[in-house]
């Protein structure tokens, strides 16, 4: 009887141990290359980048995590980043899993699934691509497939200014049609 009374008693902090034990475990924020934590983080964040009172490019992302000591910004579960001119008008957009932001000089390196469409109607898909801020140029060295009202190009390896307007394919494949 009085083991029966006891296990009885103890029955409610076994259930709860058992309840405890089938909860969701806090899954750890995955820190990069760095080993650090990060100074700052933050999750779907709006991050807007202007040069002398004028917006040049909005950036959204889902994951921001920040280095001070490495002056890097790591950008993770889906970036985009819209592009405005120098009267402020948008001109394009970037899409992409992840990016590496370069706090020294806003370089961006957007990396998988990359896609770009500028407002002209042009696109760009590839797997990593790099904004140089300082050149205002975009770059990349790997395969890209770029699609214009024009033409359809492949190649390994690209250049073009902001807005995709002039640009530039390296060991190019693919065919462009004529306009009469």
């Amino acid at each position: 009887m009085r083991r029966l009374r006891n296990l009885v008693l103890l029955l409610p902090f076994f259930l709860i141990l058992v309840l405890a034990g089938c909860q969701d475990k806090l899954k750890p924020t995955v820190v990069p290359v760095t080993g650090r934590l990060p100074d700052q983080e933050s999750w779907n964040s709006t991050i807007v980048f202007s040069d002398s009172g004028q917006t040049r490019g909005i950036l959204w992302a889902g994951h921001v995590l920040v280095f001070n000591n490495i002056n890097k910004t790591f950008l993770g579960d889906s970036i985009r980043v819209d592009f405005y001119n120098d009267e402020g008008q948008h001109t394009s957009y970037l899409t992409a899993d992840s990016g590496v932001v370069d706090n020294n000089n806003n370089n961006l390196e957007a990396i998988g699934n990359v896609y770009v469409h500028s407002d002209s109607g042009t696109s760009l898909w590839t797997q990593k691509l790099f904004w140089n801020n300082n050149t205002q140029k975009v770059t990349s060295d790997v395969y890209v497939k770029i699609v214009s009202t024009k033409e359809t190009l492949e190649g390994i390896g690209f250049e073009s200014d902001r807005d995709l307007t002039n640009y530039r394919i390296f060991n190019v494949s693919g065919e462009a049609k004529t306009t009469k």
